[in-house]
């Protein structure tokens, strides 16, 4: 991708996600003229109202009835009845200021936060959610406490400072400033994919120590008295105070990284100091609350649109402290609208930042439609180099014969471990009953396994064609999560519903995520960035609206929907594969006919049309076959992460570019990929079991690792 050094994080214009940025536009402006400033003193004093409204309505919000009229005799001390003074009080001290407090906190924090990295990255789609620091943060918080360690407020914050700020310094790091939208929120959602995978590890396998935990990872702002907040703010307005300090330096850096060293400006101290208070802002906001979803993506985007009417926004000693209020508004305006939609009871128990989540994945979906330009990524980065006839013979032997060696040694070890003998009596039908009954649950586990990973593999290896991207997968269409809510809201609504209503609601929303996806992008003939970057949003929703049902559902409902949400082949049956089955029969022999199709389609847009190739049309076509088989293994084996993104780059990488060598040895690393996780899941605790798809995204990350420093070397 070819990037220019030149533009400017925050400068209000229209959203644009280019290639040279997010927001290019002009330089900062030297000061604004008096009937701007006196619009931006009307835009304060406008959201300085909306505070204070959003503020009234808050501490009225509850099961107790708090008025208007009870609050200003509480705060003025003139309430007749002394009695019902103090249990007034009582509700309001203890339970709505600390709420209201650690709404302010966490929105102006995430809001600061999102505006610093927006800056330093030269990316509008930059924030604590896509750079993986809240993803981070709560790793960090989660692997304390799943060893029984309870952290006061400052450790605990230390703690997801130190987890955000590693998060942030691989994505950033292996990223390249100002490189597009596209590589940051890739590489930020896959490393999010591998650190939510390790939190649900721990919260699965140290239950009784991380209880409530689920919940709080949503971003909760319930607090039990003001402990935290008061200790933890005072670091909140330090770090808010540097960036501040740094404004004039980053107004300076957004000239370029050039023009910035000649006046004196050094940019890599510059980024690396915001990054820090930056990171240090998130911690706060995780360590008060948890991640609470997309408000740094938010806050800025809005005050970004209201620059385009006040170019003194444009300033960062201007852009910063507004985008931090406009953070306060999205988390309390999140927090009024979920108590309002579903009741004092409910909203004190459903975690604010699911709602700021289904917000910000709506703010991304628009702001990615709407945008003129959202970059071009070339194929260089995405193809390996050919390779000759012999590696491929050579790559697909071995790769057969590890995948049957695999295959075996996973039907025979587990729980209780068997002999070859064993198998050769089952499949005569002279077993014995015990050796009978571990044989007809086992081998469809390693069938289910075999099938899914294949499937998603191909399905990767299509949309990274697509896309022309290394770093896509199929969940960044959208349809894993939208798959994940359809097969969810039946696990919630019918505890006891069977495989095949679970699976059919879970075809049927993906399918439905999927539609919604290519019609959204079909704006621009399903230009690749933009249907990226579009199912991204809808992933970010979809995931939102899960977490929504597990949180309203029993604790047995949600253990069982996070089970499946893992990943597991636990249970299953041969009549329960047909889906994935069906999907790899039908996919196959059509990416076979058309695998010079995927192979021009994955050059550029120019020499397809060139020959003749109807672009729109075929990506429709490729992508609609990887929706059936992402649909059809996550229907089968529920959700796993990663195998779309491993196997189909180290195929090319062993076998070259040609999509007629990729896709078999894709479907075999796949499979090979997701037997031994499932082998390794049911064993190593045995009897208790970890689920599939979480032992694949920890397995995936240190590849993936590897995989954006090769991409950042070679781009």
């Amino acid at each position: 991708m070819s990037t220019r050094t030149t533009t400017t994080a925050p400068a209000p214009v229209e959203p644009v996600a280019g290639a040279d940025g997010p927001a290019g536009g002009a330089p900062p402006v030297a000061a604004a003229p008096p009937a701007r400033r006196g619009l931006m003193l009307v835009l304060a004093l406008s959201m300085l109202a909306a505070l204070v409204a959003l503020t009234v309505v808050h501490l009225g919000q509850g099961t107790a009835a708090v008025d208007l009229h009870t609050l200003w005799q509480l705060a003025t001390g003139s309430a007749a009845d002394r009695s019902a003074d103090e249990q007034t009080a009582a509700v309001v001290l203890d339970s709505r200021l600390p709420r209201l407090a650690a709404g302010l906190l966490v929105g102006s924090a995430l809001g600061a936060a999102g505006a610093a990295l927006q800056s330093v990255s030269r990316n509008m789609l930059a924030s604590p959610d896509t750079l993986a620091v809240n993803a981070g943060a709560y790793l960090a918080v989660v692997a304390v406490a799943a060893f029984g360690v309870s952290l006061p407020a400052l450790p605990a914050g230390a703690t997801a400072f130190l987890g955000g700020l590693l998060a942030a310094a691989v994505v950033l790091g292996l990223s390249r400033a100002g490189a597009g939208p596209i590589r940051l929120v890739l590489a930020g959602s896959a490393l999010t994919l591998a650190l939510t995978g390790l939190s649900g590890m721990l919260l699965l396998l140290r239950s009784q120590q991380t209880t409530g935990l689920f919940a709080w990872g949503n971003g909760s702002l319930a607090q039990i008295g003001m402990q935290s907040i008061d200790r933890l703010a005072p670091v909140a307005l330090v770090a808010f105070a540097g960036l501040m300090l740094l404004g004039r330096r980053l107004d300076i850096l957004a000239l370029g990284d050039d023009g910035a060293a000649v006046v004196g400006v050094s940019p890599r101290l510059t980024r690396s100091i915001a990054v820090v208070l930056a990171v240090l802002l998130a911690a706060v906001s995780v360590a008060v609350a948890g991640p609470v979803g997309f408000v740094g993506l938010c806050a800025p985007a809005v005050v970004r649109l209201l620059g385009t009417w006040i170019p003194g926004l444009v300033r960062h000693r201007a852009f910063i402290p507004a985008s931090a209020l406009a953070g306060v508004l999205v988390v309390l305006g999140a927090d009024v609208l979920l108590r309002g939609v579903f009741g004092a009871q409910a909203g004190a128990e459903v975690p604010t930042g699911i709602v700021t989540t289904c917000f910000g994945a709506l703010v991304l979906i628009v702001l990615a439609h709407r945008s003129r330009d959202v970059g071009t990524d070339s194929g260089s980065t995405a193809f390996a180099r050919l390779r000759s006839r012999r590696a491929f013979v050579l790559t697909l032997a071995v790769t057969v014969v590890a995948l049957l060696g695999t295959v075996v040694a996973a039907t025979l070890i587990g729980d209780a471990t068997l002999l070859l003998g064993d198998v050769g009596n089952w499949l005569a039908g002279r077993s014995g009953q015990f050796v009978t009954y571990v044989l007809d649950t086992r081998v469809p586990r390693v069938a289910a396994a075999l099938l899914a990973g294949a499937a998603l593999a191909v399905a990767g290896a299509v949309v990274q064609a697509v896309s022309r991207n290394p770093l896509a997968e199929p969940g960044v269409l959208g349809v894993v999560s939208g798959a994940g809510v359809g097969a969810v809201a039946v696990l919630t609504v019918v505890p006891l519903a069977s495989f095949w209503l679970i699976g059919g609601s879970a075809l049927a929303g993906a399918a439905a995520a999927a539609a919604l996806v290519f019609g959204l992008a079909a704006r621009r003939g399903l230009e690749q960035n933009r249907l990226v970057l579009i199912g991204i949003g809808v992933q970010s929703g979809a995931a939102g609206f899960v977490s929504l049902l597990i949180v309203l559902t029993d604790p047995y409902n949600a253990t069982k929907a996070l089970a499946w949400l893992g990943g597991s082949t636990y249970g299953r049956t041969f009549p329960e594969l047909v889906p994935v089955l069906v999907g790899l029969a039908l996919a196959l022999p059509v990416l076979v006919v058309m695998r010079r199709e995927l192979d021009l389609i994955g050059l550029d847009d120019e020499t397809p049309a060139l020959l003749g190739l109807r672009v729109g049309a075929t990506r429709l076509a490729l992508l609609s076959l990887a929706v059936l088989l992402t649909a059809g293994a996550v229907a089968a084996v529920g959700v796993i992460g990663f195998v779309g993104l491993v196997a189909p780059h180290a195929a090319r990488a062993l076998v070259g570019r040609s999509h007629v060598r990729v896709i078999p040895v894709s479907a075999l690393l796949g499979a090979l990929l997701v037997v031994v996780s499932d082998a390794v899941g049911r064993t190593v605790i045995a009897p208790a079991q970890i689920p599939v798809g979480l032992l694949t995204a920890v397995i995936g990350a240190p590849y993936f690792i590897w995989l954006l420093w090769r991409a950042r070397r070679e781009g």
